[in-house]
């Protein structure tokens, strides 16, 4: 049996509370991007380390012109991730939409 439209109706309330906001996410983007915030925000922690340590170790091998070639690679995710924060996002609320609709269907089956 499927859930019921309170269900549905709390499931969406919850997710909506629970959801990160959009507009925080982007300016962490926009004056913390440079060390990965907005991806730490987001709950992706390894992504953030990473984008994180490519801006420090490129900005210290800069003098080597290896650091030129880091630093671009972190300009150019920094750039794409302006596009991908929405899904990133919407990505979050599906999983807690799925969470929350799997342990109410469960607990529906215990009845």
């Amino acid at each position: 049996m499927g859930l019921t439209t309170e269900e549905r109706i709390l499931i969406e309330q919850h997710v909506t509370n629970s959801a990160k906001s959009p507009a925080a996410a982007y300016l962490l983007w926009f004056f913390l991007g440079w060390a990965g915030i907005h991806r730490f925000y987001l709950g992706r922690m390894g992504s953030g380390l990473a984008m994180l340590l490519l801006n420090v170790i490129g900005g210290l091998t800069v003098v080597f012109i290896v650091g030129f070639f880091l630093l671009g690679i972190w300009a150019l995710w920094w750039i794409v991730d302006l596009f991908l924060i929405s899904g990133m996002i919407d990505a979050q609320k599906n999983e807690i939409r799925a969470r929350l609709t799997q342990q109410a269907l469960a607990g529906e089956n215990r009845s």
